[in-house]
């Protein structure tokens, strides 16, 4: 699912006390909003894969080096079910299914070729046959929802393909300059927020 946080419909109280901690922190309040509504719309994917109540779900993370609310996300009441979120300025988006989920939004900066961006994270045969920002950004979501999958690390950016083989991708662009990347196990689709 993805749309606007403002699309949304689901109360804070669902968030646990690490999340509203975490969404304290945000300097901006568009920001905050962001955070808030990928949290939830993620226990409302969860929800509708479980056909349950998402008020009954937890979603909790835990990374060994910066603690709680951080890391791969997981549901408390289904750990085994794949779950990913993913928010930018203005436009949040979420997924869930079985097997291993990664979901990446990114907005497409404007101006010329971000050259040192693409050198962070693109191959050497991308960088010969990337030229655009909107195609960098297209692999860079690929790339951030391998990491959210547990399949590739930040560090590891340079060295691997963007390209999903012998898994499920799934891709749109909304609002004009956001680029999303879903790759998964099992086949899935985009579904607005609002349908």
């Amino acid at each position: 699912m993805g749309g606007r946080p403002d699309e949304v419909h689901a109360p804070e109280d669902w968030l646990t006390d690490v999340e509203r901690a975490r969404a304290a922190r945000f300097a901006f309040e568009p920001d905050r909003r962001s955070f808030t509504a990928a949290h939830l719309l993620v226990r409302l994917c969860a929800a509708a894969v479980l056909d349950t109540d998402p008020a009954e779900l937890t979603l909790l993370q835990h990374c060994d080096v910066h603690g709680p609310g951080h890391g791969r996300p997981y549901i408390e009441q289904a750990p085994s079910l794949g779950v990913s979120l993913s928010h930018t300025r203005g436009y949040v988006c979420a997924a869930a299914g079985a097997g291993r989920v990664g979901i990446d939004a990114e907005r497409v900066p404007p101006g010329p070729f971000d050259r040192l961006l693409a050198g962070r994270a693109l191959t050497e045969q991308e960088l010969s046959v990337v030229t655009t920002n909107e195609e960098l950004i297209r692999h860079w979501t690929r790339k951030e929802a391998l990491i959210k999958r547990g399949e590739l690390t930040i560090d590891g950016l340079r060295g691997a393909d963007a390209d999903p083989a012998g898994r499920h991708l799934l891709e749109w662009t909304a609002e004009g300059d956001i680029v999303v990347a879903v790759i998964t196990d099992a086949p899935a689709e985009h579904i607005p927020i609002s349908g």
